[in-house]
């Protein structure tokens, strides 16, 4: 399949001032350099721990936020220059679903105004033909019809993140970015939402960028992905190669520390020393040196994302060189 979107070398840095003039002290860099592509009707799983930059990397993406530096080509055109009307009309091909459902819902708007209001806003229906779709947008995603005149306090967690579904697909998008959309949810309720995501992926042939802290959520649901450290991406390979044979060793550090149900199953869990390094000032090198098989090499040159094996990308020094000898 081609690939509907395309990220080369994105970068997001997040100025920090100081002082009553608001001078420049610093920057967060919160995406440094990230490279991936996502092919039309894949779903992209994208994991790493809390702060590492997932979601504004799917910002970037979406265009909430703008890039530092980068291109994200969408269908093979740079649409990180595009502002104003042309990127209005551009943000009818994606969108995203927020990871909070109760701070992303309005309060102040019933169900159908809060679905309705992208159709409204790209002119696209007016009146009654706005009810008909909202109505039909709300049986799409499980939900009953009458349910558009109430308010998002009336509703759950779970039924919330429905209406945020609905909301996403209201203008028939080609690409949605799930920013940890169940990550909010009791475990049952999870499920549920999961299962919707992919049968409307299969119904309207959606393409996902999922972003997630779920190992075991990103390997059911995901075809390919991708894991990120400290606003880099350290490796990409198919989700089942992934998971049977991880390469980098913080991949491997992270699914060492996934619980496994079954108590007679013995693993190694992998402990790293010291805590994750800033993003206001990154280690030199590889962003990863506390890796239990760092180098001199690790703390002077940054690795290279290389392709060791096909499709299975990774960015280490001692894992390249040990495939390249082996070779």
């Amino acid at each position: 399949m081609p690939n509907l979107v395309e990220v080369i070398n994105l970068k997001k840095h997040f100025p920090i001032r100081k002082g009553i003039l608001s001078r420049i002290a610093g920057h967060v860099q919160a995406v440094d350099g990230v490279s991936f592509t996502i092919a039309e009707g894949e779903i992209l799983g994208l994991v790493g721990e809390s702060g590492c930059g997932k979601t504004t990397a799917g910002r970037l993406i979406v265009k909430l936020i703008e890039p530092t530096a980068g291109e994200i080509l969408f269908k093979g055109r740079d649409i990180a220059p595009v502002t104003g009307a042309e990127l209005r009309a551009l943000r009818r091909n994606m969108q995203i679903i927020f990871q909070d459902p109760y701070a992303s819902l309005n309060p102040r708007m019933t169900i159908g105004e809060i679905i309705g209001e992208p159709l409204l806003i790209h002119g696209i229906a007016q009146g009654k033909e706005i009810e008909d779709r909202v109505t039909h947008l709300l049986q799409t995603v499980g939900m009953e019809p009458f349910y558009r005149t109430r308010y998002p306090h009336e509703f759950s967690g779970g039924q919330r993140q429905r209406i945020g579904i609905a909301r996403a697909l209201a203008l028939n998008p080609k690409l949605i970015v799930c920013d940890e959309p169940v990550s909010a949810l009791d475990v049952s309720i999870q499920a549920q939402v999961i299962n919707l995501l992919e049968d409307l992926q299969a119904k309207f042939k959606l393409t996902y960028l999922f972003i997630a802290h779920d190992l075991s959520v990103v390997k059911h649901i995901s075809n390919r992905v991708a894991v990120m450290y400290l606003g880099k991406i350290v490796e990409t390979a198919w989700t089942q190669e992934l998971f049977r044979q991880p390469l980098h060793p913080y991949t491997e550090a992270l699914l060492s520390a996934v619980p496994i149900p079954d108590p007679t199953v013995e693993r190694r869990q992998i402990v790293l020393k010291g805590d994750v390094p800033s993003p206001i000032n990154p280690p030199s090198g590889c962003h990863f040196r506390r890796c239990p098989y760092a180098e001199d090499v690790c703390s002077k040159e940054e690795p290279p994302l290389l392709e060791l094996s096909p499709y299975h990308w990774v960015a280490c020094h001692v894992v390249s060189r040990s495939a390249i000898s082996s070779s």
